[in-house]
């Protein structure tokens, strides 16, 4: 029986295939347009559990299965890293799928981690909550933006709640007319999501089951099961990441570096990486530094990383530096099968 190695070109109608035989020459090549039957009935004709690698785009939930029904077994390429290993100074849709082939076959395929199709489904709940959570900040901070513009200054925390948002309606009535009508229909957009919000939260509280792994991750200080949930689906298992620096790479909690001559400079936060992983972080530090007063909270080692930071870089570098904690306390507590522990070793006072 001859152990087929398969690359294909995904596109957004069609794909192109290469099929290399035993010895690694192409022996098959073909175009096929998209739809789950035409795919299932191709990949169908190949020995059960022959690989094919494909690149990672927007669609490819449904070519996994597709590959997956037919026998065969879908390897989801690094697209990025595949095209620099694969060297092509051309481009076509011929040599990409031949590349992949190649890759496959000489077992150096850039591969990236397949959750299951149970699993697949379930984060799309965790997703859409992360969504509507960016929709709902987005109109926060336009409704902030609009009382800036207008000096219009509120002594509450939290505008949006109880005598805050009394103040807020009492402010609006300053407005001009027209903007006044503006800010009224972002304030029933953000109820709108707010209860879209809590719907999904049920339904995440409720579909949802709760996993060892989540179990260890609500341990970790800012976490409840919301984002021990998106940390635990988007991760899978820590044994995929060879250390901690590769794992909170890939989450996305690193700044750029740039360094020659001797100086060293540190840019924003990576924007390559798991923008799932990198919200739950990011969103988990602000829960931390908004509750940074609570006396039950003072002594805890995240605060006192974020004070120290934020007196002298600002409050954004902070909570990227306690996301980075976080992150690297995420990947030992799943690998080592632990809760979260307090460093033992004690920040320097502040002077």
């Amino acid at each position: 029986m001859t152990n087929y190695k398969l690359g294909c070109d995904v596109h957004k109608r069609y794909s192109q295939i290469a099929v290399l035989d035993e010895v690694g020459q192409v022996c098959q090549q073909d175009r096929l347009n998209h739809s789950p039957e035409i795919l299932q009935e191709y990949f169908g004709q190949f020995p059960e559990g022959t690989p094919v690698a494909f690149e990672t785009v927007g669609n490819w939930y449904w070519i996994a299965e597709a590959i997956e029904a037919a026998g065969c077994e879908p390897l989801l390429t690094h697209a990025a890293k595949a095209k620099v290993m694969m060297g092509n100074v051309n481009k076509t849709d011929k040599l990409d799928a031949k590349g992949l082939a190649t890759l496959l076959y000489l077992g150096k395929l850039p591969t990236v981690w397949i959750p299951d199709a149970a699993l697949r489904d379930e984060r799309e709940l965790l997703r859409t909550r992360m969504a509507l959570g960016k929709i709902r900040t987005g109109l926060k901070n336009r409704i902030h933006a609009t009382l800036a513009k207008y000096a219009l200054v509120i002594q509450e925390s939290d505008i949006f709640i109880g005598k805050g948002y009394e103040q807020l309606k009492r402010k609006l009535l300053q407005l001009p007319v027209q903007t006044f009508t503006s800010v009224q229909y972002q304030l029933e957009l953000l109820e709108q999501t707010q209860k879209h919000i809590d719907l999904l939260e049920k339904r995440i509280h409720q579909a949802v089951r709760e996993t060892p792994a989540m179990q260890l991750l609500k341990t970790l200080p800012g976490f409840g099961l919301i984002f021990s949930a998106h940390v635990a689906t988007e991760t899978g298992t820590a044994d995929r990441f060879p250390d901690a620096e590769h794992y909170v790479g890939y989450a996305g909690c690193v700044p750029k570096v740039s360094s020659s001559g001797g100086k060293t400079y540190h840019g924003h936060l990576r924007k390559e990486a798991n923008h799932y992983l990198k919200w739950a972080f990011i969103e988990a530090a602000n829960v931390i530094a908004t509750n940074r007063n609570r006396p039950s909270w003072r002594n805890k080692h995240v605060i006192q990383l974020y004070e120290r930071i934020r007196q002298r870089k600002g409050h954004a570098v902070a909570v990227g530096a306690v996301a980075r904690h976080l992150a690297e306390a995420a990947y030992w507590m799943l690998k080592k099968n632990q809760p979260y522990r307090e460093p033992t070793t004690a920040l320097p006072r502040q002077a």
